[in-house]
């Protein structure tokens, strides 16, 4: 696999010990790789795929906030802190996974500076994303906050294709909707707004965005 994330942010000698200490995994498409209050601390970098991360609210609803790939790491703080899981995890596709039980996780973090780097890395950047969610909630309007998560989408999985880029939506539109905290209508009014500007083209799971710089404009 192509290093990315977490991952990228290990050395080989790094990458080699994680792998050690830890074993690999499948889960198929669907499949629940922990759920939200489970007990378990086994830290997992996923490897191939894509999961998405699921909170529930106190009324029932189940509330999708991030979508990671390959290269990302994912249960670290409940094998950190040995606390509960803070959240669900469901395979969007089947998965390839390397599972790492938290003490040895917690043995690495202690002892090896360039992970426990990495990891402070990506727990930084998703504390930034928090920030950013709840100013878009508390004040954008629909289609800056849905431009904004295409940006996102583009830079984790878009693919360059003449001028334009081509995105494999790794979520349905609900949970895009969900994501960017606003109802799947007026996800889809947004999107057809950006659509009749001729700013993206969508099909079945795929979004190509054809004017960045527009979109990117949008997102600020």
């Amino acid at each position: 696999m192509e290093p990315t994330g977490f991952w990228a942010g290990l050395t080989p000698a790094d990458r080699r010990e994680v792998a050690e200490a830890g074993a690999r995994r499948s889960y198929r498409r669907g499949q629940a790789v922990c759920r939200e209050g489970d007990l378990s601390r086994v830290a997992l970098v996923l490897l191939s795929g894509h999961v998405r991360i699921v909170h529930g609210t106190p009324d029932g609803r189940e509330v999708v906030v991030g979508v990671r790939g390959a290269g990302d790491v994912i249960g670290e703080l409940a094998a950190i802190d040995d606390l509960p899981r803070s959240a669900t995890v469901e395979a969007l596709d089947d998965l390839d996974v390397l599972e790492v039980p938290g003490d040895r996780f917690a043995d690495l973090c202690r002892t090896r500076s360039r992970i426990s780097w990495a990891l402070l890395l990506v727990l930084s950047d998703r504390l930034r994303s928090v920030a950013r969610q709840w100013l878009e909630v508390g004040s954008g309007a629909a289609a800056r906050r849905v431009a904004a998560q295409l940006m996102q989408l583009a830079v984790q999985h878009g693919v360059p294709f003449g001028s334009d880029v081509r995105i494999a939506v790794p979520a349905t539109q609900a949970e895009l909707a969900m994501t960017a905290a606003m109802s799947r209508e007026s996800w889809a009014r947004a999107t057809r707004e950006l659509r009749r500007r001729g700013v993206i083209s969508t099909g079945r799971r795929q979004v190509t965005i054809h004017r960045m710089a527009e979109l990117r404009r949008l997102a600020s």
